[in-house]
């Protein structure tokens, strides 16, 4: 179904794209109470232009690469003929959600759809399984997924580089082209089924990282959660992707995002550190991310599988006998299983030549061991999945050709499709199961062959067991595969040393009985309390969390095309006009301008540090009206700011975060009065001199009052770390000194306690009230987290003074982002403008009825007097006299 808003997104994000007709808009928004229905044709992308849905039962919908649908057409009747597909993991999220969700789905096909024939379908899924398909044209399927997705985005995630053609496909900017349009079309589909109050969106996969960006444009407030089934690389290989932004950014535009393992999250943190600055922290044991005053939470839970669905074909009447009859195929051998895809990320080779290794190494094994591998179909293709097979078919005929026997195979490769039931046979008759990826992002194979090796009453009585006999298993597992931080249990192996695989397929065969008891039942007793169910449910009830406060803030979109990022602040922070305040300005007789420096007056990148010309003609022209008091408060020292603000005379000036304090230039210098004991300087600044040794690109900065060490320049994250270290540190050491250590944006500052730019706006405030000049107009301008300081000082020392004078008041930050101020304003060319404004007014001649100053008696006579001569200036005019009043009186 097309959507109006995405045309221009699509062009702007990947110039010319695939020509893709619109999806016919086959079904209807859905409605679940009486109502009128809105098709969101109409709807505005404003920022707070959310679509107005109706109240309805709690929904979720689950957005994946495919449907968990089989489909097949009679080849007789031409009908088609649809079924669950039961070993979809997203058909069973559905067992964590309370019996009153409905659950919607949305995905492509397995099969291929005529044109013709995909409004019937598309009715049809819907009514019966509540299924929306997206119908992706066949040549954007074939780029988007074999192409883009399969071809580039799954090596790199698995940490494979395309460092020449014969390894890895090269970006190809025609599949990326694919794969928005891809992630477009599942929008469109998204958009015509959300009832946007109600909810709630949980997409599958790296195969539509796109689709929280296209879904945020459209609806600020949409709920939104994202879970990786793959692993996420390491910033240094994440980094080598040329759209590395735009589907970083896509994740960013959700509520909550998903990892299997702690180190996927970290690397996804690494990233959004690097290229796009951002800092996380711990919220009450959740990791959270500020993404433009927005949080984004980040949730770190491996998938379970569905006990139910695996138990019921254990207690198959075919499951037991495949199990008596490969039971005794290998009476009297040890079994080893392996079961895998069949591509280059699952250590086939590598699991085999251990296999040899272990033959070699202890040879009485030889005749009593065998290794059966089964292998599942490839799900991409390619000249590697190709060559991946040639290297195991050949190393698995010579292992077997030189330490093969009559009646004995060694290696036994199973390449063909293997029913559920026959592997659940395999899983429970295995003594060891091994999985040896070199890179994997779950791997659920695990936990299948521990519930199969624990069995069920049913299967225990076909085999003639008692309920109470001990159940053993044992684990060889890859230590790069999602699964082996929560089997503790296992034996932990790199895949890439041959011969300690080999031994620890030796330790887990020799194991005693006892062992390996203990072993199965840590590892049944996780598995049974973390399936699918308990992961579903743990997912859903975070992203609830997390966006409970989406209607309690403003949110704007900014950016174009894929760049789009939506910014949420608080309902009362809003764009400061500067004609407002220049009316303000206006109407005041006595005035208080506090003013930031650096990202305030001087753009915080510029490498010229001294503020323009016209920044120094607007502040000496404020300066000289003898009722303005205007003071820049900066965290520089007094010597360069005083050279650098020379020109403005009558400009008050507050250094290093107000310990040195200037009127005006004819002035003294004064201190914050404060402890003017600097000895602590002597122990910091050693401690500050190491660190900035053993941190590439970090460097101390010495005012008067303080020490400072940067680290903007050292890698983000060993420079955060060393940060952390060093406050630390010296927090200890500075223990019964007069300081505070303060940590800010990339920066470890020490300073004099109560020393503050809030103390020094508190101070210029208070004097202006007991010199009886207390002002009605007051503007407080600032970027950073220091500026915050001065932003609430204001507001405590205004409401404290007992004044008839109410001050109209413009507390602003620079940027959109989270702060005390009221106010805003985007960037230092706005706020030099908003100057320049109110320099104008200050330099014209105010007429004299415009003085509030004046009394109401002499204002009235002196209006009487214009009115006067207005009637000598209209007496020639033939108007009545009524008319000729009326007139005067406009």
């Amino acid at each position: 179904m097309g959507s109006k808003s995405f045309g221009n997104l699509l062009d702007l994000a990947s110039g010319d794209l695939l020509d893709i007709p619109h999806t016919p808009r086959a079904l209807p928004r859905v409605m679940t109470v009486p109502g009128i229905i809105s098709d969101g044709y109409g709807i505005s992308g404003g920022a707070d232009s959310d679509a107005v849905s109706l109240p309805c039962r709690d929904r979720k919908i689950i957005v994946a690469n495919f449907l968990p649908l089989n489909g097949k057409k009679d080849s007789e009747t031409g009908q088609w003929k649809f079924s669950l597909d039961n070993d979809s993991p997203m058909l069973h999220l559905e067992d964590g959600f309370s019996p009153e969700t409905e659950v919607i789905y949305v995905g492509s096909l397995k099969t291929d759809v005529d044109v013709s024939e995909q409004d019937e379908v598309s009715q049809t899924l819907f009514e019966e399984f509540s299924c929306v398909p997206t119908f992706i044209p066949q040549d954007v399927h074939r780029k988007f997924y074999l192409g883009f997705c399969k071809q580039q985005l799954w090596p790199l995630f698995h940490y494979m580089l395309p460092m020449c053609p014969d390894h890895g496909e090269r970006f190809d900017r025609s599949l990326w082209q694919a794969y928005v349009s891809a992630n477009k079309i599942f929008a469109d589909k998204v958009m015509g089924v959300i009832n946007l109050e109600e909810d709630y969106i949980w997409i599958h996969d790296y195969h539509l990282m796109l689709l929280p960006t296209f879904l945020r444009r459209r609806f600020h407030r949409v709920k939104l959660g994202f879970f990786l089934h793959s692993p996420f690389p390491s910033s240094e290989i994440y980094r080598t992707l040329p759209v590395r932004e735009e589907l970083l950014r896509g994740l960013l535009n959700c509520d909550l995002i998903g990892f299997h393992t702690f180190d996927y999250a970290r690397h996804f943190l690494s990233c959004c550190c690097r290229m796009l600055g951002l800092e996380y922290e711990s919220k009450r044991g959740h990791i959270a991310l500020d993404y433009l005053g927005r949080t984004v939470f980040l949730k770190i839970l491996p998938i379970g599988i569905q006990m139910g669905r695996l138990e019921s074909v254990l207690n198959l009447p075919a499951t037991a006998e495949k199990l008596k009859e490969i039971q005794e195929k290998y009476r009297g051998k040890k079994v080893i299983l392996g079961v895998d895809d069949m591509d280059i990320f699952k250590g086939l080779s590598l699991k085999i030549l251990a296999f040899e290794h272990l033959l070699q190494q202890y040879p009485s094994m030889q005749g009593k061991l065998v290794l059966i591998q089964i292998v599942n179909p490839a799900r991409g293709s390619g000249k590697d999945v190709q060559e991946a097979k040639k290297e195991t078919y050949y190393t698995v005929n010579r292992i077997n050709e030189r330490y093969g026997l009559p009646g004995y195979e060694p290696v036994v490769l199973i390449d063909r499709p293997v029913p559920r039931f026959e592997k659940s046979a395999y899983y429970a008759m295995a003594e060891c199961c091994i999985v040896n990826a070199v890179r994997d992002g779950m791997n659920l194979v695990p936990y299948k062959y521990t519930v199969c090796r624990q069995g069920t009453p049913e299967m225990d009585k076909s085999l003639g067991l008692s309920e109470d006999s001990p159940r053993t298993s044992t684990l060889v597992l890859s230590e790069f595969i999602g699964c082996s931080p929560s089997l503790s249990g296992a034996i932990r192996v790199n895949p890439w040393d041959v011969d300690a695989v080999a031994d620890s397929m030796y330790s887990a065969i020799t194991m005693s009985d006892f062992e390996k008891q203990l072993r199965h039942k840590k590892h049944y007793h996780y598995i049974s309390t973390h399936d699918v169910a308990y992961w579903s449910r743990s997912f859903t009830q975070d992203l609830e969390r997390a966006c409970r406060d989406h209607y309690s803030k403003r949110c704007w979109g900014v950016g174009w095309g894929l760049g789009f990022r939506l910014i949420a602040l608080s309902p009362n922070f809003r764009r400061l006009s500067i004609e407002q305040t220049v009316s303000a300005y206006r109407r005041s007789s006595k005035r208080a301008i506090f003013l930031d420096y650096d990202g305030t007056l001087v753009p915080e990148a510029s490498i010229v540090k001294e503020p323009s010309a016209d920044v120094i003609s607007a502040l000496k022209t404020l300066c000289s009206d003898p009722d303005n008091t205007v003071f820049v408060v900066s965290g520089r020292g007094k010597v360069s700011l005083s050279e650098w603000l020379a020109p403005c005379e009558n400009l008050g000036i507050a250094a290093e975060h107000g310990y040195f304090t200037r009127w005006n230039n004819s002035s003294d210098w004064e201190t914050s009065g404060f402890s003017d004991d600097l000895e602590w300087k002597k122990i910091v600044e050693p401690i500050m001199r190491l660190y900035t040794e053993t941190t590439d690109g970090s460097n101390i900065e010495a005012k008067e009052s303080a020490l400072v060490w940067h680290h903007q320049d050292a890698d983000p994250d060993f420079g955060s770390c060393q940060a952390k270290e060093l406050l630390d540190h010296l927090e200890t050491v500075l223990v019964n000194e007069p300081v505070v250590v303060h940590r800010g944006h990339q920066i470890v500052e020490v300073k004099p306690q109560g020393v503050s730019k809030g103390l020094v706006t508190g101070k210029v405030l208070s004097r202006m009230h007991e010199e009886g000049n207390a002002p009605d107009f007051v503007v407080c301008i600032g970027d950073d987290r220091s500026d915050e300081e001065m932003f609430e000082s204001i507001a405590t020392t205004l409401s404290a003074q007992s004044s008839s004078v109410s001050a109209e008041i413009f507390v602003c930050t620079v940027g959109r982002k989270p702060s005390k101020a009221k106010y805003f304003l985007d960037e230092v060319s706005d706020v030099v403008k908003l100057l320049q404004g109110l320099a104008n007014t200050s330099s014209s001649p105010k007429p004299r009825y415009l003085l509030t100053s004046e009394s109401p008696l002499r204002v009235w006579s002196e209006f009487a007097e214009i009115k006067d001569q207005l009637k000598s200036y209209l007496g020639d005019n033939s108007e009545s006299e009524p008319c000729k009043e009326n007139m005067i009186c406009t």
